[in-house]
């Protein structure tokens, strides 16, 4: 069945490449030159990002990094002709019952990917640049609960997705980030590792969580990346080896005043239902919970959660991504309140894939909560 699957959306993937490389093709005829640089690109382009996906964990690290950056930026420049191509084939098909381009088409044709082109470019180096400046987003959240006259500074941290792309180097940046708040408490909210945890672990990256400094101690959950190409087991323990606290479906009591409860990743269909996982605490007590994806919102409020965190969504991560995913979601991005229970969804402080943040943003996540 999976590998039918695959073979299926393998060919059309193939599919959608032919149609924007022929359509670059016919828009470039009117000069032979372009059109054969055109098309050696996109083949090379293509097969780096393929490349990049079944053999980037063989390759140096210097060079693995390089070679995904080159692949998968080539998806965001696929994506992006796919949209400017198929509007001008609109305009073609228009054209032939109103006539509005009786002789030009061609030129058209030729001008408007030209121009595509430089409009892709200038917006793929501002991505670039928005995912290099991760934003600080900062909350303040209260309790309903009975007052401690407390507040703890909590920083909160979705979707890193540590291997190739995200490197040690930027991971040390990230925990720079993470030190500069001051935090009482850290709080990883799934897909902490991107796929395989050998680049993780060859780049002994376990330093860079023990060099976090919390003294309520850092906390983790999986994500739906965990469940990627190995078991959730092999990140939850390389994390707990590096001094995280790992919960899968479990709750912790934290300073004897608040509970961290950590959701299994929705990839597993035994998880346990938020009901279960507090039906044994203390309620009078704040309850923040940690569930990667952010489906069914209601769970939380019913079970009077006080702050729920997820990431997963990555806001689209680019352009028109961004559309689908406040369809697919009651929150898809920022903060919401539904009677007692705040919200926070992240679009994360890493990415998967091409690193550029358009029309959306990487951020680390700041909240004062006052209990």
């Amino acid at each position: 069945m999976k590998i039918g699957f695959f073979i299926i959306a393998f060919t059309v993937i193939l599919l959608i490449n032919a149609y924007v490389i022929l359509r670059g093709w016919q828009a470039l005829l009117v000069t032979s030159s372009l059109k054969v640089y055109y098309l050696i690109a996109m083949i090379i382009l293509f097969l780096t990002l393929i490349g990049s996906m079944i053999f980037g964990n063989l390759l140096p690290m210097p060079t693995a990094k390089y070679v995904s950056f080159v692949g998968f930026s080539y998806i965001i420049l696929f994506i992006y002709l796919l949209i400017s191509f198929l509007f001008v084939d609109i305009i073609r098909v228009l054209n032939h019952f109103i006539h509005f381009f009786p002789t030009g088409m061609t030129t058209f044709r030729y001008w408007f990917m030209i121009m595509s082109l430089a409009v892709i470019g200038v917006t793929m180096i501002i991505g670039n640049y928005n995912f290099n400046h991760p934003k600080i987003v900062n909350l303040n959240i209260k309790s309903s609960k009975p007052v401690q006259n407390k507040v703890i500074k909590i920083v909160a941290v979705s979707d890193i997705h540590l291997g190739i792309s995200i490197d040690k180097d930027r991971f040390k940046s990230y925990v720079e980030m993470i030190n500069a708040q001051h935090p009482d408490i850290v709080l990883f909210g799934g897909d902490v590792s991107d796929r395989l945890l050998e680049p993780v672990i060859r780049q002994k990256m376990d330093e860079e969580f023990r060099a976090i400094v919390a003294p309520l101690g850092v906390y983790a959950i999986n994500g739906n990346h965990e469940h990627y190409a190995e078991k959730p087991d092999a990140t939850a323990n390389y994390l707990k080896s590096a001094g995280v606290i790992v919960l899968r479906d479990e709750s912790c009591l934290v300073d004897s005043s608040f509970y961290i409860i950590g959701r299994e990743d929705r990839s597993t269909p035994s998880r346990k239902t938020i009901s279960e996982l507090v039906k044994n605490l203390d309620k009078t007590k704040p309850l923040i919970l940690l569930d990667h994806q952010p489906f069914h919102l209601e769970e939380a409020e019913d079970n009077n959660i006080d702050f729920q965190f997820s990431g997963h969504t990555h806001n689209g991560q680019f352009v028109p991504g961004v559309f689908f995913v406040n369809k697919m979601y009651e929150l898809g991005y920022g903060f919401m309140k539904k009677g007692n229970t705040n919200y926070y969804v992240s679009s994360g402080l890493g990415l998967w894939g091409p690193q550029y943040r358009i029309g959306t943003q990487s951020e680390l996540v700041v909240i004062n909560f006052r209990y």
